[in-house]
């Protein structure tokens, strides 16, 4: 299972796309992927696309680069995409230090809507988090964490994982899980317990090793895998397998059946 993918900037437009995408996938092992929206153009795109397969789920948010100027018509229809059935977390949101793309305090105030926003919905809050770790973890204590909240393309070290952990968060692993400079971050993905990972592509970008340079698309998903599974000492198998059950748990895939 995917967790974390973006379907149309992997130059899906049509239904047809959507369904040739996940024929690829399942070619792979991969049997569903969430694909995720940053913006009001890409948020319509995703539900639609949910729709089209089911295969697909979607998420909703504004990207935090995507805040400097938001209206209240911009949140009115973000909340009225979320209670879409197809649409099984709020994402992505969060913060983004490392593009100048939006002041610091316009993401913070976005981020806190949105987490308000996966209380009123019980959905699973789906956070960006890039050179922004503390911000985040702050916010999150401040405004009082939703029941379940993924750090998509979890990107700290392993004391950060273990205080995710012991929060109750869930990390998901991507791509850069496999880059040889990543030591801090699969001692991360070594420690996380079985019940809180997921494992995701955020195709089309970081394909993981040995195809970094060429496009990713969810049937790369399995390299990632291979690498979380060679972190952690078991089989490829066993971790394929905890990390879909971790996602039809957390996005609650029954319901939306």
């Amino acid at each position: 299972m995917d967790s974390h993918t973006h379907l149309d900037a992997c130059g899906c437009e049509t239904d047809a796309d959507v369904v040739a995408a996940l024929d690829r996938a399942a070619t792979t092992g991969v049997a569903g992927v969430v694909t995720i929206a940053d913006d009001l153009v890409a948020a319509r795109w995703a539900v639609g696309a949910a729709h089209a397969d089911d295969r697909v789920w979607a998420a909703v948010a504004l990207h935090p680069t995507r805040t400097a100027s938001v209206s209240g018509a911009d949140l009115a229809e973000i909340e009225r995409l979320a209670a879409d059935d197809r649409v099984v977390a709020i994402g992505e949101t969060g913060l983004d230090y490392y593009w100048d793309h939006a002041p610091p305090s316009a993401q913070q105030d976005a981020f806190r809507w949105h987490i308000g926003l996966a209380k009123r919905t019980g959905k699973p809050l789906m956070i960006h988090d890039r050179d922004a770790h503390d911000d985040v973890l702050r916010i999150l204590r401040e405004e009082g964490a939703p029941d379940d909240v993924v750090f998509h393309c979890f990107s700290g070290d392993a004391a950060m994982a273990r205080e995710c952990v012991d929060a109750g968060y869930v990390l998901s692993f991507a791509g850069p899980v496999t880059f040889k400079r990543n030591d801090e971050l699969r001692a991360a993905a070594a420690l996380v317990p079985d019940d809180r990972y997921l494992v995701e592509t955020d195709a089309p970008f970081l394909t993981p090793h040995p195809h970094r340079g060429r496009a990713n698309e969810p049937y790369v998903l399995p390299w990632t895998v291979r690498g979380i599974a060679a972190t952690r000492g078991e089989t490829e198998a066993r971790v394929a397998e905890s990390a879909r059950r971790n996602a039809e748990r957390i996005f609650r895939l029954d319901a939306t059946e």
